[in-house]
């Protein structure tokens, strides 16, 4: 089922968690980035294989070299996330999106409009983080 929204529908407090409105708006943010993201991988391969040519200088070698690790660093990073946003994605089909991992409780509209792949809600986050560094600290 798709649900048609106006270009300036923002979610709200207002209406029911997670309703079609709301489902079918966290999709297209979730789309759109993913597309910026694999536009933007594109763009990258085809600098990357422009500059694939011989520098006669090591230093330009060397700082050429340095560019296109960090490039492809960045790149698998974006990789990375690709992949939670497919998850989400796959959450919204499940209608499993929007509801903390841990707790099962709704995560704050406010938070997923920020962070749309977040999965768990503020609070269960900032207990995760917590843990982290109890573990990190030993």
């Amino acid at each position: 089922m798709t649900v048609e929204l106006e270009s300036e529908y923002r979610p709200t407090e207002d209406e029911p968690f997670m309703n079609d409105r709301q489902r079918e708006y966290f999709k297209n943010k979730l789309l759109a980035w993913k597309d910026d993201i694999l536009r933007e991988s594109k763009e990258t391969l085809v600098i990357l294989q422009e500059e694939s040519q011989n520098h006669p200088d090591f230093a330009d070698r060397a700082s050429s070299e340095t560019d296109r690790s960090i490039e492809l660093r960045a790149r698998d990073r974006q990789r990375k996330l690709i992949s939670k946003i497919d998850a989400a994605l796959e959450r919204i089909s499940d209608g499993s999106y929007g509801y903390c991992e841990e707790t099962g409780e709704p995560i704050a509209l406010r938070r997923l409009e920020a962070r749309p792949i977040a999965t768990l809600s503020i609070e269960a986050q900032e207990a995760h983080e917590r843990r982290e560094k109890v573990y990190r600290d030993d």
